[in-house]
């Protein structure tokens, strides 16, 4: 009786192992000398290890071209196949693929600002000063077409 768990859940189960994992990748950032002065860093690595998981799509601990397009997308700001590309080298420095948590954290506390980080900090913003209304969004005329 191994696998005998049913789809749902094995995937929450897939995503408790998950979560753990990135929880260790957080551990070692906040035991880390490099990032001691950093502000809120427990807040933060919390913060960045929930978005993380929610674009891990096939939970393999990396988000790959298709998991960075769909968080654009999400986050309103839908890219290019190329664009996307783009943003998984500059995080990673041309050698991968796919973004891991290492690096993503890296990235969100790092100096540089790639722009993925400045995306996610924009949503981040918006999301804690804006409020959504209710109903069908606002009718728009051409004149306030961008």
């Amino acid at each position: 009786m191994s696998s005998n768990v049913q789809g749902g859940k094995a995937f929450g189960l897939l995503k408790a192992q998950q979560r753990e994992r990135l929880e260790e990748i957080n551990r070692e950032f906040t035991e880390d000398q490099k990032y001691r002065d950093e502000e809120d860093l427990a807040e933060k690595l919390d913060s960045f290890k929930n978005k993380y998981a929610e674009f891990d799509l096939d939970n393999q601990g990396d988000i790959d071209m298709m998991g960075l397009k769909r968080m654009m997308e999400k986050l309103g700001v839908p890219k290019t196949h190329l664009e996307i590309k783009k943003m998984i080298s500059e995080v990673t420095g041309g050698v991968s693929d796919t973004i891991n948590y290492r690096d993503f954290v890296k990235m969100m506390l790092g100096k540089r600002s790639a722009v993925l980080k400045l995306v996610m900090m924009f949503e981040d913003k918006a999301n804690s000063t804006a409020f959504k209304t209710e109903g069908p969004p606002p009718k728009r005329d051409i004149a306030s077409l961008p």
